[in-house]
Parts: C-alpha cells; structure tokens; sequence
C-alpha cells in the first residue's frame, strides 16, 4: 500500500521504521516510469519492511525545499525518522532493493 504525505503530514508519515519517499509531480514523464515500480515493491513488500510515501511537489513544495529536492523523482530513504540515502533518476526494482539490503 502506498501513502501520501503532504507538507503537513510528513513527519507523522515518515517518523518511524523504514520509509520510501517518492518527490514526484504529475506532468514528470521520470515520475510516471518510476510509479509502476513502487507500486510492484509496495504489492510484494510487508508495511513493517518498507512503508512507501509519495509526495507530489507542486502541491508541496515546503517539505521538498526544506530537503533541497531539486529534480524529480527524488528517492529519499528514511530509517525511524533520520535521511538515511537520497537519489534522483528513475531507479529499477533491483536498485532500490540493493538499497533496502544496504540501509537494513
């Protein structure tokens, strides 16, 4: 299952276990390729493994700034409420997996 954050609810959203934020916005062409792999991850993954939060950045923009999100899709990885790894790009389910194994 997949969530969504906006600037006010971002905290309480990404505060604990391991969170997948996902910086995107809806006209990103990137954005709408890395969607279906989350969504992949976040069918074959327990919420207690990997919680997945989106974030459309147009809608907002104070969470991505604070961050200095500055392209889109932006991966951030957060373990029990610390940025624990950041990348941008399009990223397979094979990358953002090695990435799980790495942050575990």
């Amino acid at each position: 299952m997949e969530y969504t954050a906006t600037d006010a609810t971002f905290e309480e959203e990404t505060g604990t276990g391991t969170v997948l934020i996902d910086f995107w916005a809806t006209w990103c062409g990137p954005c709408r390729m890395q969607a279906p792999i989350l969504e992949q991850l976040s069918d074959e993954l327990d919420e207690d493994q990997l919680k997945i939060v989106k974030m459309d950045v147009d809608e907002n923009p104070a969470t991505a700034q604070s961050f200095g999100i500055m392209s889109i899709p932006t991966l951030m990885f957060k373990k029990d409420g610390q940025v624990v790894k950041q990348i941008a790009g399009v990223h397979t389910k094979a990358q953002i997996q090695e990435i799980l194994q790495e942050i575990a």
